[in-house]
């Protein structure tokens, strides 16, 4: 019983902290919508991070395509090397949360690693340019 009770006051917290972070890295308000609607339900709280997830991934390679843009070809190729090895990096580490005697909140902490990752580095790229 304490198992449950602790893993969804968790679940709780987890969602409820998105919200301030959500403003540092450029996170939807939809996104902080959807978490608080969600109700800390896990299969909701999935399919928030997955939306947003896709929105921030399509902030990242659009500030990567900008970024790219701009350097000379020794840097281009430098970008090019230090973009394969974040990815490589990010699904390693995120991967590490999806502990599989972790239960739905491994899942939903995985997910999560993958959005703050994409996210942080879509930031980072973007003040690059000093967007």
């Amino acid at each position: 019983m304490c198992i449950k009770r602790c893993a969804l006051l968790l679940t709780l917290l987890f969602a409820v902290s998105h919200g301030a972070q959500a403003t540092g890295l450029g996170l939807s308000q939809e996104y902080s919508r959807c978490m608080e609607k969600a109700g800390g339900v896990t299969v909701d709280m999935l399919n928030c991070i997955a939306q947003e997830t896709k929105l921030q991934d399509q902030r990242l390679n659009r500030a990567y395509k900008r970024v790219m843009q701009e350097q000379s070809e020794g840097q281009k190729q430098a970008l090019k090397n230090a973009q394969r090895a974040w990815i490589r990096y990010r699904d390693a580490n995120c991967q590490f949360y999806a502990d599989p005697d972790g239960g739905s909140l491994a899942g939903v902490m995985a997910s999560d690693c993958l959005l703050q990752t994409t996210a942080s580095r879509a930031l980072e790229l973007e003040q690059m340019r000093n967007e």
